[in-house]
């Protein structure tokens, strides 16, 4: 089996990839970098131009940005079952509401912490259109649960979960009740607890 290393930091987006790789429960080396040091290194940059985590590497396969991530070791490691078959209805929905956490949802949060102004000038042009719009789309597709497909759960899970408990956390997600049952039931998986030990054990050591 190829080598797996995930780089990452504790307070970043690889907290979702963490997540992922014990969800996948295969073996899996972290690199931690540092902000403002090694995270712009010449020899991270060479792997990730952007200078941001997570990346990982797959033997020579180099991929960033967290959703693709998620959707590569999906795949990759399709015998686990983390996303619907090629062929299942779901798939469908699968990468939709998986990109739609890395599009709309990350815009209209975003411009929530940062009070960006979206109003009838500028929403046609904005990738999520009002903020109350993304959030309803997302709480009607969570009523049916218990998963975003049904009743598999899949990496798009484990990236929509984390886009809403930490923005539930910032408060830039409203505290409905369909987001924080969701994300309740999710953040009690073993491979999340797991997953949050892992990195705050890190957080803890380099305090």
């Amino acid at each position: 089996m190829s080598q797996l290393t995930l780089y990452t930091n504790p307070h970043s987006r690889g907290r979702i990839i963490r997540w992922l790789l014990e969800e996948l429960s295969v073996p899996y080396t972290v690199k931690v970098l540092e902000y403002g040091s090694e995270i712009k290194s010449a020899e991270f940059l060479a792997l990730n131009p952007m200078g941001k985590v997570p990346v990982i590497t797959h033997g020579d396969i180099v991929v960033t940005e967290t959703a693709a991530i998620c959707a590569y070791l999906a795949d990759h490691f399709a015998d686990k079952q983390l996303a619907p078959a090629t062929d299942s209805p779901q798939r469908g929905s699968y990468y939709r509401w998986l990109f739609f956490a890395a599009g709309p949802l990350e815009m209209a949060t975003t411009a929530k912490a940062y009070d960006w102004r979206i109003d009838n000038d500028n929403v046609q042009a904005v990738g999520c259109g009002f903020y109350q719009d993304t959030l309803n789309t997302l709480e009607a597709a969570l009523q049916p649960g218990p998963y975003l497909c049904g009743e598999q759960f899949t990496a798009a899970d484990v990236y929509v979960g984390s886009h809403i408990g930490w923005g539930i956390q910032f408060k830039t997600i409203e505290a409905r009740p369909v987001f924080t049952e969701y994300v309740q039931r999710l953040y009690a998986r073993e491979a999340a607890v797991r997953a949050t030990m892992l990195d705050d054990a890190l957080l803890t050591a380099s305090a």
